[in-house]
């Protein structure tokens, strides 16, 4: 399936992207509002998708929606929030059985375009506010997932590097919010933002499955009216060239020291240098076979995990290892050493051929599900740009040797930071 059959129409305020598959048993709705990272949205935008999903104008509980859908054939419906780059992303999703496998001719995919659009469109209401309960309970909610990340040490330290690394740029900001700011939103506040959103937000409307692309658009037709927008658009950061990296060490009572080091690559999703740093990655440390992986996990025996990823729409590779508290610096010099024996060409061509298969295979297992299929075209929204999946594979297999180390010598080495004990201050 590596020719994905994107139809993209363009609607007043929004784009509909239709794919026609038989690749999947059930059709997927996904509808993507993109804004700005802004601190006086964040966490207005990382509460509404709950509250909208919790009830409707036709369903005002959350229990007469959830009974609803298990009558769809246990249709499942949930939302998401991610930043990718400068942007706030919220994503409502609906996966539905196809009534071509049914005996039973109920126009199921009717029915998912008539249920996700009055989740968006027609919420349950109170005097022109969100009703006061489901506000207060998703605003409960919304701190107990703002509050696990903070006891979730793993996340906390990779949270705060970024929180560090990215101080004066709108990239600090976490997905579900600022917990400090929950508080004070009331649900006229959060219903005035919600119309904003809709007026505003660049909107991205999936339908994947055995699905004909005319019905598709005339149930678009039928369900979703949107004014015509501009939206707001974001300013790409300028490539950063740090002089002199930072150190940044905390300390709490963790048993486990959590080392995280962020470099910046300037290189982008959607950049010709794009695929060279992906496969740079898949050596330096985004998979079991690793550098990372094998000398500072396997053969040193310094780290309990220790692997790599890209934020390939901010520019940035991350670190992430968990070490005892007394291996800091030696843990800091080996992984500074992988680095420097990749700008050196220490690799094999076996490592290259071999990061390239799993990187292919991750991309095949990943459009598998509808879900992932979804996030790979997304990509292509957010930089403007129609990069085919068949485009990824054959620019992925022409890197070369000298590819990756040029690509490699331009990371340069932001910050380092570290969450250690407080035994034996």
């Amino acid at each position: 399936m590596l020719r994905i059959p994107e139809k993209i129409v363009k609607n007043p305020g929004y784009m509909l992207h239709v794919v026609n598959t038989n690749k999947y048993k059930t059709n997927t709705l996904v509808w993507k509002m993109k804004a700005p990272l802004e601190k006086e949205t964040v966490t207005l935008r990382a509460l509404l998708p709950h509250v909208l999903q919790s009830s409707t104008e036709t369903y005002p509980s959350t229990t007469k929606l959830r009974t609803y859908l298990d009558d769809l054939y246990g249709a499942s419906l949930f939302v998401d929030l991610a930043k990718k780059g400068e942007y706030h992303i919220m994503t409502f999703t609906m996966e539905i059985a196809n009534e071509k496998f049914l005996t039973d001719s109920t126009p199921l995919l009717a029915k998912a375009f008539e249920l996700l659009t009055e989740i968006i469109f027609k919420p349950n209401l109170d005097n022109n506010a969100f009703t006061k309960d489901t506000v207060e309970k998703e605003k409960r909610t919304l701190k107990q997932r703002i509050q696990s990340i903070y006891d979730d040490k793993m996340k906390y330290s990779s949270v705060r590097l970024i929180e560090e690394m990215c101080k004066d740029e709108p990239f600090q900001l976490e997905a579900n919010g600022v917990k400090e700011d929950v508080d004070a939103i009331t649900p006229e506040a959060l219903y005035s933002y919600y119309k904003k959103a809709l007026s505003e937000d660049e909107i991205d409307f999936y339908v994947i499955g055995d699905v004909s692309e005319e019905e598709v658009k005339n149930l678009a037709g039928q369900f979703i009216t949107l004014e015509e927008r501009t939206p707001k658009p974001v300013h790409r950061h300028e490539r950063k060239s740090i002089e002199t990296p930072q150190e940044v060490i905390e300390k709490q009572d963790v048993k486990q020291g959590k080392l995280n080091i962020g470099y910046r690559t300037n290189v982008y999703y959607g950049d010709e240098e794009y695929y060279a740093l992906q496969v740079f990655n898949g050596i330096f440390g985004g998979f079991s076979h690793s550098k990372l992986f094998i000398n500072v996990r396997e053969k040193a025996s310094l780290a309990y995990y220790a692997a790599s990823r890209l934020e390939s729409h901010k520019g940035l590779l991350l670190v992430m290892s968990g070490i005892d508290h007394k291996n800091y610096d030696k843990a800091v010099s080996i992984i500074k050493a992988q680095m420097e024996a990749i700008q050196n060409g220490d690799f094999t061509e076996e490592e290259l051929s071999q990061t390239k298969a799993v990187i292919k295979n991750q991309l095949l297992e990943t459009i598998d599900v509808a879900r992932g299929l979804v996030e790979v075209l997304y990509h292509n929204v957010m930089v403007g740009k129609d990069i085919t999946l068949e485009e990824w594979f054959q620019k992925t297999d022409t890197v070369t040797k000298e590819d990756i180390v040029d690509v490699s010598k331009n990371i340069q080495l932001d910050t380092i930071y570290f969450l250690t004990g407080t035994e034996g201050q």
